[in-house]
């Protein structure tokens, strides 16, 4: 959520600004903001509200602003709602439409200050006035207010300002009396630095700056730094010095790019066999599953008596498909749990559990809220996440990284495929650790069955033609269901949110044996139903809930596997994709119900990479 920018050079800023923030739009926004300092320390402010494009117009594309050190920031409104008074940059003194702006202090702020309203008090009562509704203006104004009072430089005015504050932060100021530096602090939200040569950047996700540099810091939390013009000096609470390793990020600029496709979500859509293959790869080496790099041991893995899966969103679907392979293959109970009631539930937790957190970008605060709670517990944790170097991935004691490269639409694809993979390479290697998997030849068919899995996906690809045309037949419907069992289900718990959340259709998925519990008062005639019948066992139970629901109007999808069962003589629609073993048939099912949910958004004209209401990293709580 929220997206910042920053630049400190030789060359104009605003532009720089501008390009950086276009760039995290994916994340997320409801207005727009630019402060730029000249060098003699008078600033311009521009907000607007609404798209980016507002932002540019009113600055012709930043032309029109001189001066070579600024911040920017697209804002997800928490408190307070959207408007031109409550977007970022807030200032220290009053706002005002002018643009020009003569404030001590200029900052922006992602996360959310818990104790604003205590420290408004505290500065109401030292004479501050409040043009905001916004935790952020209480931010900058409360370091205003210690730089003065102390008459203390940037780094001490900005350490007393953070003890004092409660709650999650990526703090970015500029200082009237050092108009040719930035400084940031840290603390749970996501942020950045890069440097090239004379030049420094700040954002809060790579894409941003990849177009300048690649040679990046990762600020920790709790920490502070002071960036020039290709300097960067990190510093702790304390105020002394921290040192920091140069890191060099790993994909380029072109791949945070469209492509050539109309959008991200299709261009990542059809990334997935690559991505997929190079995750495999990672982990698989030959015959043999390789997970030294993750530095989970056999002996790890043989005290294992337990799973717990901790996710949000559809990272915990993807727990929900790894836990019915783990219980399959292995001896060990597993549960899945949504990272918000996981954090907060009072219950025993078995000491010999592994605690398993699955998240795109590594700082969805829920799930690392819940992996924090988990190591002061003492139980042993595993991140599989994608983004190097995120809060979750250095805050875990095992690390295994999907090689999804950078994901910009909101809905995540190809993430969501390389989780899986993920999950399946783990099942298979706890299998073999505790002796429930122990014939060769049976470990041989899992991998070559998951090596097939990337030229299967590109298969569907090629005949993605049939649900274009179904998407547009149906994009006008009210409300959707996924139904399916076991595995199916859980299937079906990602398909329905691909529909829902980019196309706004209603769509709910069950368990196809919970709908005579309810929810079959619900179909209506012409009510579209698309049932999962991947798992052999399960097949003809989800068949006859189906046709319940056909017996009362219900129009029937069904999605099920080449030459597996005869599905045609009982829906009205079937897409067909190739057999794998049951197991990994979610990796191949997810692709059309992905595909049908990108078709019927695009078919009622929506804003695919960015619907409505949703960030694509959610890093407050």
């Amino acid at each position: 959520m929220c997206g910042i920018v920053g630049y400190i050079g030789h060359k104009q800023a605003a532009p720089i600004l501008l390009e950086g923030l276009s760039k995290l739009e994916y994340r997320g926004y409801d207005s727009a903001g630019i402060a730029v300092r000249d060098g003699d320390g008078a600033s311009v402010v521009v907000k607007t509200v609404g798209k980016l494009a507002n932002l540019s117009n009113k600055t012709n594309g930043g032309s029109a602003i001189s001066g070579c050190c600024g911040i920017g920031h697209t804002r997800w409104a928490t408190h307070g709602a959207p408007s031109v008074v409550n977007a970022h940059p807030h200032v220290s003194g009053s706002f005002e439409h002018t643009g020009k702006d003569d404030s001590d202090v200029i900052g922006v702020h992602n996360g959310i200050i818990e104790n604003y309203q205590e420290l408004k008090a505290k500065l109401i009562r030292h004479n501050y006035e409040f043009y905001s509704e916004t935790d952020t203006e209480v931010l900058i104004k409360l370091v205003d207010y210690y730089y003065k009072k102390y008459k203390m430089g940037p780094i001490d005015a900005i350490a007393k300002t953070l003890v004092r504050v409660r709650g999650s932060y990526a703090l970015e100021v500029m200082f009237k009396d050092y108009p040719g530096e930035v400084y940031v602090a840290r603390q749970q939200s996501p942020m950045i630095i890069g440097v090239k040569d004379d030049e420094s950047y700040v954002a809060s996700d790579v894409p941003a700056i990849l177009k300048y540099t690649r040679d990046v810091y990762y600020i920790d939390n709790l920490e502070m730094a002071r960036i020039r013009a290709g300097e960067v000096t990190f510093f702790n609470l304390d105020g002394d010095e921290v040192e920091k390793e140069l890191q060099t990020v790993t994909f380029s600029a072109e791949a945070a790019e469209k492509g050539g496709f109309e959008h991200f979500m299709m261009k990542e859509i059809h990334e997935q066999p690559k991505v997929v293959e190079d995750t495999i790869n990672k982990y698989i080496v030959g015959d043999k599953i390789d997970l030294s790099e993750v530095g989970i041991t056999a002996e790890d893995a043989a005290n294992i008596n337990e799973v717990y899966i901790v996710a949000c969103g559809s990272a915990w679907h993807v727990g929900m498909e790894i836990q019915y392979i783990v219980e399959d293959l292995t001896d060990i109970a597993v549960r899945c749990e949504l990272a918000s009631e996981f954090r907060y539930r009072h219950m025993p937790l078995n000491p010999n559990a592994l605690v398993v957190v699955i998240s795109q970008s590594g700082e969805t605060a829920d799930s690392l809220a819940a992996l924090r709670m988990a190591k002061e517990k003492g139980l042993k944790t595993l991140a599989i996440v994608n983004v190097v170097g995120s809060s979750i991935a250095r805050d875990a004691d095992h690390v295994m990284y999907t090689l999804a490269g950078p994901e910009i639409s909101v809905a995540t694809t190809k993430a969501y495929s390389c989780q899986l993979i993920c999950g399946y390479i783990l099942s298979l290697k706890l299998a073999e650790a505790r002796g429930t998997l122990t014939d060769p030849e049976k470990m041989k068919y899992y991998i070559d069955e998951i090596k097939s899995i990337p030229e299967k996906i590109t298969k569907i690809l090629d005949e993605k033609e049939r649900l274009q045309w179904f998407a547009a037949k149906y994009s006008n419907a009210q409300d959707m269901f996924f139904i399916g069992r076991g595995l199916d289900y859980a299937i079906c718990l990602e398909g329905s949110l691909k529909m829902k959340e980019i196309s706004y259709v209603h769509s709910e998925a069950y368990a196809a044996g919970e709908l005579k519990h309810g929810t079959i008062s619900l179909i209506e005639k012409n009510t579209l139903v698309i049932g999962v019948l991947t798992q052999p066992s399960l097949y003809e139970k989800t068949i006859s809930n189906m046709l319940e629901c056909k017996s009362r109007g219900a129009y029937l999808m069904g999605l099920t596997s080449y030459g597996k069962y005869e599905v045609e003589d009982q829906c009205d629609f079937t897409v067909y994709v190739p057999k794998v073993d049951e197991h990994f048939a979610g990796s191949l099912a997810i692709i059309p119900l992905q595909l049908l949910g990108y078709y019927t958004s695009v078919a009622k004209g929506l804003d695919v990479d960015k619907p409505r209401n949703l960030a694509k990293s959610v890093t407050v709580e």
